[in-house]
């Protein structure tokens, strides 16, 4: 799946020259918790989410340090914090920084995007121009809404070559000490497993498998039964 299928567009967005209480307004009547930033000339500049507004001087809620940590915190960043949490417009507050994703792109590429950058929301840009928003709520609706679509059932022989060549894929499988057979659907394992883990990955790989109705695990695991 890519991200053109789980993005939301068109997007709400603001200008740099919007205000902080404008947004807060904004967050609260769309039900949303970030805006791209748009230039005059529809140009992506920014973004700016309810993180950004967290520590504001109307709420009460600007950082209050203490003097000997404010004593080892540099002056610069001290402004910077007065200033995310004092200033009345959009452009001081924003995050300039955006990681952008493009609508081709792999949602599970999206997801360690996020994940690397600790982020919750990626700007979707097609030839500069912005097109959409992912978040991480769009990659849980993907999954939520996910479907298996089968035209036709397949055989037992499909599901158990499929099985066996999604594990022979993964370096963490051994399908030389694992056996597999299928009937009506439902999967039998035997054989053995370096680890419960490695156990648990190779039921997981078996129940995600197209066709499959039931999966019975029958492994052992030799480690913890003294066979190492």
């Amino acid at each position: 799946m890519l991200v053109r299928d789980v993005m939301v567009a068109p997007v709400i967005t603001v200008e740099p020259s919007a205000s902080v209480q404008e947004v807060a307004k904004l967050f609260l009547e769309k039900q949303i918790s970030a805006v791209p930033v748009l230039d005059g000339k529809g140009k992506l500049v920014g973004i700016v989410s309810e993180g950004d507004l967290l520590h504001r001087v109307e709420a009460g809620t600007e950082r209050h340090r203490s003097w000997w940590l404010r004593a080892l915190v540099h002056d610069q960043v001290l402004a910077d914090e007065y200033i995310k949490s004092h200033s009345r417009k959009v452009s001081d507050v924003m995050t300039r920084d955006v990681i952008t994703a493009s609508p081709g792109m792999p949602l599970h590429e999206v997801a360690a995007l996020m994940e690397k950058n600790a982020i919750r929301r990626l700007p979707i840009l097609e030839n500069g121009q912005l097109v959409g928003i992912v978040s991480r709520a769009n990659l849980l609706q993907a999954v939520a809404s996910a479907r298996q679509l089968l035209d036709v059932a397949p055989t037992d022989k499909a599901i158990r070559d499929r099985i066996l060549a999604n594990l022979k894929r993964e370096a963490w499988a051994h399908t030389g000490l694992l056996n597999v057979t299928v009937s009506n659907g439902i999967v039998d394992l035997w054989g053995l497993a370096e680890s419960e883990t490695e156990r648990k990955a190779i039921k997981v790989a078996a129940e995600s498998t197209p066709g499959v109705t039931a999966v019975h695990d029958n492994m052992v695991v030799y480690r913890s039964a003294g066979w190492a």
